[in-house]
């Protein structure tokens, strides 16, 4: 499996949100790239904002430590860092000014398959801004040449 030059993938994203006692549901179905460059791979696609219809490129690192980040260009940059059971500190450009989060994650798994090029990428984790725990989220996306 030679991912050095980048294959299209399509991509099903699901995030559960629970903020205040209430549940969002988010589905996307979505096309990208999985590159892989020395040991980390990528998996880039590209998001469509309901309200705005801007599509905002994300990009999913995976290191070979198995710690994953996710990346969010565009008018609000953010990346959140995961690490399994660890709890990690990140910057999230706002139009507002620059804010510090935190992630705790609870769950991480990630599986790569070679025939066909497939992968599952499943993060359970808390998001905090400062030591107030704005929410619980549940992400999983599965991804197929």
């Amino acid at each position: 499996m030679d991912l050095t030059q980048g294959m299209p993938v399509s991509i099903q994203l699901a995030t559960k949100v629970i903020q205040n006692n209430e549940v969002q549901d988010f589905y996307f179905d979505l096309t990208g790239q999985v590159v892989k460059i020395a040991d980390t791979l990528y998996i880039r696609y590209k998001e469509i904002q309901e309200d705005t219809g801007e599509e905002v490129p994300v990009t999913i690192k995976v290191t070979p430590d198995g710690r994953i980040q996710l990346i969010r260009a565009g008018e609000m940059r953010m990346r959140l860092k995961f690490g399994y059971q660890e709890r990690l500190e990140t910057n999230y450009r706002t139009p507002y000014g620059m804010l510090t989060i935190h992630t705790f994650t609870k769950n991480l798994r990630f599986s790569l398959k070679d025939r066909p090029v497939s992968g599952k990428i499943v993060i359970d984790y808390d998001l905090y801004m400062v030591e107030d725990k704005i929410g619980e989220y549940h992400l999983t996306l599965d991804f197929t040449a």
